[in-house]
């Protein structure tokens, strides 16, 4: 039997870590991450894995990890790594622009090329980790629904050009019990803090199995999971 391999970006945390021991049973995971402690603490606790030490916003970096994989056939890439902060139009600075656009795009494209003819060799899948905020934006949130909206607009191009050979789908969760929420609530005021109200990194997790399992002939484009109660 042929191994199937999924590459996980953001796999140490959050919604990347739960998909990456959702993924585990069936694939030989690569545990994308910069920090090498938390990256090898997932690879330690799954039954076929390897790490993906990068910092991707240096491409160089991710040339040359993608390169030590010795990947010739990936049959899934999920980009979950990202960045999320809340600031007025008015006080964000370009920096705070361009650093938002490279992790939460610009990383994605760059990885995206370096893999696509592994994926194409594989028929493979790109889920995308998107959000609500990829749908619309709201006060302060510029800077990371801006991103998403390009990150939508970046997976809805690649759906038609691989249209074919690689199915891709763009997963939107709204507020997802993690790290990230965490800081989002603080930076908003909200000092009671109550996870059990978002959606679990699990749930997540288990929507893009369903786009990655879904029959050859069809292909999950999109999917929204929410919040019953935010």
């Amino acid at each position: 039997m042929v191994e199937k391999v999924a590459l996980i970006t953001g796999g140490s945390r959050g919604i990347g870590r739960a998909i990456a021991h959702e993924l585990a049973p069936d694939h030989r995971v690569l545990v994308g991450g910069t920090d090498t402690e938390r990256v090898h603490e997932v690879v330690s606790a799954l039954p076929n894995a390897a790490p993906f030490l990068a910092d991707l916003t240096d491409a160089a970096a991710v040339r040359r990890a993608w390169e030590e994989s010795e990947v010739q056939e990936l049959n899934v890439l999920v980009h979950s790594a990202g960045v999320a902060w809340t600031t007025p139009v008015g006080e964000a600075p370009l920096e705070q622009w361009r650093e938002m656009f490279e992790i939460n795009v610009f990383a994605v494209a760059e990885l995206t090329r370096l893999a696509l003819p592994a994926l194409r060799a594989a028929a493979g899948h790109v889920v995308a980790i998107n959000s609500g905020a990829g749908f619309r934006s709201r006060s302060n949130s510029a800077l990371y629904s801006g991103s998403k909206f390009a990150l939508r607009a970046f997976t809805d191009a690649l759906r038609e050009e691989e249209r074919g050979k690689v199915r891709v789908t763009s997963l939107h969760p709204g507020q997802v019990d993690t790290d990230m929420q965490v800081a989002l609530q603080a930076a908003a005021g909200n000092t009671n803090y109550d996870g059990a109200r978002y959606i679990s990194p699990e749930a997540v997790a288990k929507s893009a199995r369903l786009a990655v399992d879904n029959e050859a002939a069809s292909g999950i484009d999109e999917l929204t999971i929410r919040p019953i109660n935010p």
